[in-house]
Order: structure tokens, then sequence, then C-alpha cells
């Protein structure tokens, strides 16, 4: 009798709850554990990777550095940046494995194929963002009135790296909508009758990303985030496909 507990009692209902929460706090810690080892993994090549992210200015050399703790903030700026894209799979991993607790055995795939084109999309974006975005903009920044520019080390990183981490989570979008779309929270057809309103809000986090003002970066931007959105009406019915109809 002490063992057992009527279902249905106060006891019961409230487990579950704080079960959720411990299982919360325990994907949390691993995926804070991933991050912190990728980032310290990070600093072997840290260096490499600013002179990498330095070459669409020209070189290191076309910096300047002026703060005398400037130079070990963008190190570490850096290394937590490449430490988010080391542990990505395992931090959506944790993550979807949170959310979608109530997946049947044979759905469990989707969690693996949703990891792995969740980590492809993340570093498509933060490629589209070095390889295009960046000369684009960088070339109308710089030579902007024509009056010769040496940035600064640490806005110049700041600057770039945003770039590249925001474009690298937008373009998770079709993850999100694949989860939404299992939980029944957006549906295809709501998806496909919104593409006009899709396309105004895409033109204001266009705006807003985009380091610059003029209408072909915002176009450029734009562009790849609308192919996205269809991208996740096509997750979504991946998600939604062999479910019946409810009413």
């Amino acid at each position: 009798m002490n063992k057992e507990t009527p279902v249905g009692t106060p006891q019961d209902t409230e487990k579950p709850f704080w079960d959720h929460v411990e299982d919360l706090r325990h994907r949390l810690l691993i995926a804070l554990i991933a991050l912190a080892v990728a980032t310290a993994g990070s600093f072997l090549f840290a260096e490499r990777i600013i002179d990498l992210l330095a070459q669409p200015a020209g070189s290191i050399d076309a910096l300047q550095s002026i703060e005398v703790t400037e130079n070990v903030a963008v190190f570490m700026r850096v290394s937590l940046l490449s430490g988010v894209a080391i542990a990505m799979p395992v931090i959506l991993y944790e993550l979807l494995a949170f959310v979608m607790p109530g997946l049947k055995v044979k759905e469990k795939k989707w969690v693996l194929l949703a990891v792995i084109s969740g980590t492809i999309l993340f570093l498509a974006g933060a490629a589209f963002a070095y390889f295009i975005m960046l000369p684009a903009s960088l070339t109308f920044l710089l030579q902007f009135l024509g009056v010769e520019t040496k940035p600064r080390l640490s806005s110049y990183i700041n600057f770039i790296t945003s770039l590249i981490f925001w474009l690298g989570v937008g373009f998770q979008f079709p993850i999100l909508v694949f989860s939404l779309a299992k939980f029944h929270i957006v549906s295809v057809k709501t998806l496909a009758k919104g593409w006009r309103y899709a396309i105004v809000i895409i033109a204001i986090l266009a705006a807003v990303i985009t380091p610059t003002v003029d209408p072909v970066n915002m176009a450029l931007l734009m562009a790849p985030m609308f192919f996205l959105y269809l991208l996740s009406i096509l997750f979504a019915f991946i998600a939604t496909r062999g479910e019946q109809p409810k009413g």
C-alpha cells in the first residue's frame, strides 16, 4: 500500500511535471557540457579562424586593435562561435529529444534527420553569410563616401560573427516548423496560405539583419529566406504525412 499510489492522486499528477523539469535540466546540462568542450577545443585553431574571418576585409593587417583586452575578447568570441558550430548536433539533439518525447518508435528517426538537417542548415547559413553577404556588404561599407577605412578588430569581428551566427540560426527555421507541425501548432495549409505575410515578415527581418540599407543586400538575404519558408512547408508536410486529419 505504501508503494502503490492510486491513479489520479495529486502525487500522480505532479510527478510528470517534475520529471519533465528534471529531464530538461539534464538535457541542458549535456548541451552546455558539449558547448564548453567544443569551445575549449576551439582554442587550438581560433587564431586561424580569425585570420579567415579577416579575409573579406583584406587580411588581419587591414584591421587595428585599440584596447588592451581587445585581442583576448575577440579570441574568446570566435572560440565561442566555433564551439556553437561544433556542438550544434548535440545541442539540437538534446532540444529535440526534450520537445518530442511523445513520438512513436517509428517516428524517432525524424529526430536524427532533424539533427542532421539542422546542422547542415546552420552551416549553410554561416557559409552564405561569409561567402555571399559579407563581400557585398563590406565593399559597400568600406568604400562608402570614398573615405579610407581601417576597421577596428573588435567591431569588425563582432559585426561578422553576429551576421554569421544569426543567419545560421535563421536557416534553422525549417526545423522549427517541423517541430511545430509535429505538435499540430502549425499546418501545411496555414503556411501555404500565408506566403504573402511571410514575404512582409522576411523583408522586415532582412532590413534588421542586413548590415547595409541598400536593396541589393536585402534581396540577397530575402531570396534564401523565402526559399527556406518554402522548404519549411515541405518539412511540415513530412512531419504530418500519414496522420489522419482531425474532425
